[in-house]
């Protein structure tokens, strides 16, 4: 699979070998706040925890992983919108519900861009035949919200969510969208 490049944005299928970039984006206490309370991810858990996790759901022919997000005009990583089937790590995984997330590195945030890469990776998948997506987010994270919001997500449902390395409480929203209907906009 393949994400287009949307107005100001290009996406590449991140793999073992982008596990700096991935480091670099969680050494910002506030782009961590609402993922574990702030605490900065230190080389060692990406290489030993989150590259294990993500090649455990990666499958880049579905679109399924971690897209880089990279700005056209000045070719800066900015930041990387994750796929997966919702509730990936948990007992109750949908493979027919995929969650998209999103990470940006804190000096990119209010330009829309985490919007704009979020709605071109979901679009993508729509095109492929995909047609229920989901987003989760802590209560508290306004920020997030309002870009499912923007998605036209809407709030389903909070859910315990609980995998070996989260246990908490998070709002669930969610959208089914018909395959080609977002091209008629």
């Amino acid at each position: 699979m393949h994400i287009e490049d949307s107005k100001r944005l290009t996406y590449s299928f991140v793999t073992e070998a982008d596990a700096e970039f991935l480091w670099d984006v969680d050494q910002d206490e506030s782009v961590m706040k609402y993922i574990n309370g702030g605490k900065t991810t230190s080389r060692a858990d990406i290489d030993g925890i989150f590259m294990p996790r993500l090649q455990a759901y990666a499958n880049r022919p579905l679109g399924w992983g971690i897209w880089r997000v990279t700005i056209k005009e000045t070719n800066q990583d900015i930041g990387w919108v994750l796929v997966r089937p919702m509730g990936f790590f948990t007992a109750t995984a949908d493979p027919e519900n995929l969650e998209l997330g999103w990470r940006f590195k804190r000096e990119f945030w209010g330009n829309g861009y985490a919007t704009e890469a979020a709605l071109a990776v979901r679009d993508a998948l729509a095109d492929f035949g995909i047609t229920q997506f989901s987003a989760v987010a802590n209560p508290n994270n306004s920020a997030s919200i309002a870009i499912m919001q923007k998605m036209g997500m809407t709030f389903s449902h909070t859910f315990h969510y609980q995998d070996e390395l989260f246990d908490e409480e998070v709002l669930v929203y969610s959208q089914h969208i018909d395959s080609f209907s977002h091209l008629k906009k």
